[in-house]
Formats: structure tokens, C-alpha cells, sequence
């Protein structure tokens, strides 16, 4: 691995290089925050899409891509005179630190839990009126919902036991089924959202990341999905022609090595 030296002037080059795109290349010039916001936000999915396949090289590459971005970020704010990239080292350092008083301070701490507790009163102290303040609005639903439930139990508005959560979400799938009954399209809707915020909520208390659960169960189908496409051109068939009892034979197949 690389000495801390080697890092920091692997940084340093970084910058310099930022500082040469920035006044050579014609693309590079006329970027602002808002172009390279959507950049920025498929970077991150790209990332975590290396990291739910384990691909470490591939991390690798991502992370850089991020790196990238952040480094773009702060200069564009240095041109303007609005902050820089040791600003914005400076404030985490600064937000860790006063977050961390257990390790910085003489707060003392008996386990995880407690940190986001802590995590959270801190917050509030630094001036937020709210513990979900914290929540970007547009986060994906499922994300957001998952970080909300996060931010509320880390104050102690939670259940105690999993128990109690399986049976939340069993009530909102009886109320869902009710609403399916009447057929009223609205409520059918509203309770199918409750019953989606308590499946993760749930996931949170089996220690279970939902994003990434439903994205290997994504992963999976994509993968059984084309193995059926694959095995139906084989017998020279289009899986419009084949019924769904030939289909499900490959698919039992594709279940059985994947």
C-alpha cells in the first residue's frame, strides 16, 4: 500500500491536473454544479452497483470517478471565492470531531447504538429544528424511507422487539387487502405505501439493507430472465410464442444454477 506521503501527492496531482482541465479543455471549462449534478448522482449509483458485485476493482475506479467530482465541486467554488477543497476537508474534520465526542471529548459510550443517539442530539444542538432535516428530498423513495426510520429510532422512536414490526406489517397488509376489496385505486395506493415503510422497517430490525436486498433480487431476475431469452432462441422460438408452461421449464432451469 501506499505510504500517507504517496497519498497526499497523489491528491496534490489531482489538483493539479483539475486546475489544467480547468483552463485548457473546452468541456471541462464550461462546467457549473448543476451539469455535473446528474453526472455526480449516476457516479454514486455506479459505485454502488461495483460494490453490491464485490468487483473491488472496479470500486477502485469508481471511488476515483467520485474523487473526481468532488475535487471539480471545489473548484468551481474557488473560482467564485465561496469555499475550496481544503474548506471543505476542513469542515468534515471539524463536523467529525464535534460528532465524535466519545472519542474527541470525555463523553463516554457502551456501544453503537449509543454513538447514534448521540449522532443525533448533536444535530439538533448545531441549530436543526428537525432530526430528519438531515433527509435529502430527493433521495429514492425506498432510501428515504429507510434513512427516516434511521434518524427517528437514533432518538428512541422505535419498537423494541422485531416481533412487534412483523406484526405491524401483517396489520398493513390486512388493511391493504380491505382496500383492494373496495377497489378504491387512492387508498389502495396509500396503504400499499404503508405496507412498503413497514416491510423496511422491518428490514432494518433483521439487520437487512433493503435497497440492497431488492437490487440483488433485481440482479437475479435479470439474470433467470435472460437465460429464458437465451434458451427460447435456442429452440428457435420468441418467448411470445412459447406459453407460460413451456417458459416456466427454463425457468425452473435457470433457478436451479443461479
Amino acid at each position: 500500500m501506499n505510504s500517507r506521503q504517496e497519498q497526499l501527492q497523489a491528491v496534490d496531482r489531482l489538483l493539479t491536473i483539475m486546475d489544467e482541465l480547468r483552463e485548457q479543455c473546452p468541456w471541462d471549462k464550461k462546467q457549473t454544479l448543476q451539469s455535473l449534478r446528474h453526472l455526480t448522482i449516476e457516479e454514486t449509483y455506479e459505485l454502488g452497483d461495483a460494490i453490491l458485485d464485490n468487483d473491488l476493482e472496479e470500486v477502485k475506479k469508481e471511488l476515483g470517478d467520485l474523487l473526481l467530482h468532488i475535487v471539480f465541486y471545489a473548484k468551481i467554488g474557488s473560482e467564485t471565492n465561496d469555499f475550496d477543497i481544503a474548506d471543505v476537508a476542513n469542515g468534515i474534520c471539524e463536523k467529525l470531531i464535534s460528532r465524535h465526542p466519545h472519542i474527541y471529548s470525555d463523553v463516554k459510550v457502551e456501544n453503537e447504538e449509543d454513538v447514534k443517539r448521540n449522532w443525533e442530539s448533536l444535530k439538533l444542538k448545531e441549530g436543526k429544528k428537525s432530526v430528519l432535516e438531515g433527509v435529502p428530498k430527493s433521495l429514492p423513495a425506498l432510501v428515504k424511507a429507510s434513512r427516516i426510520q434511521d434518524k427517528v429510532a437514533g432518538v428512541g422512536f422505535d419498537w423494541e422487539e422485531p416481533q412487534q414490526v412483523f406484526e405491524k406489517l401483517q396489520e398493513e397488509l390486512g388493511e391493504l387487502q380491505e382496500e383492494v376489496n373496495k377497489d378504491d385505486k387512492d387508498k389502495i395506493e396509500a396503504e400499499f405505501g404503508d405496507v412498503l415503510f413497514s416491510m423496511i422497517n422491518y428490514a432494518r430490525f433483521l439487520k437487512i439493507n433493503p435497497e440492497d436486498a431488492l437490487e440483488r433480487t433485481n440482479k437475479k431476475f435479470i439474470k433467470r430472465f435472460q437465460y429464458l431469452e437465451s434458451k427460447s432462441k435456442e429452440f428457435g422460438k420468441s418467448l411470445e410464442d412459447m406459453t407460460l408452461t413451456e417458459m416456466d421449464v427454463f425457468w425452473e432451469e435457470a433457478k436451479r444454477i443461479s
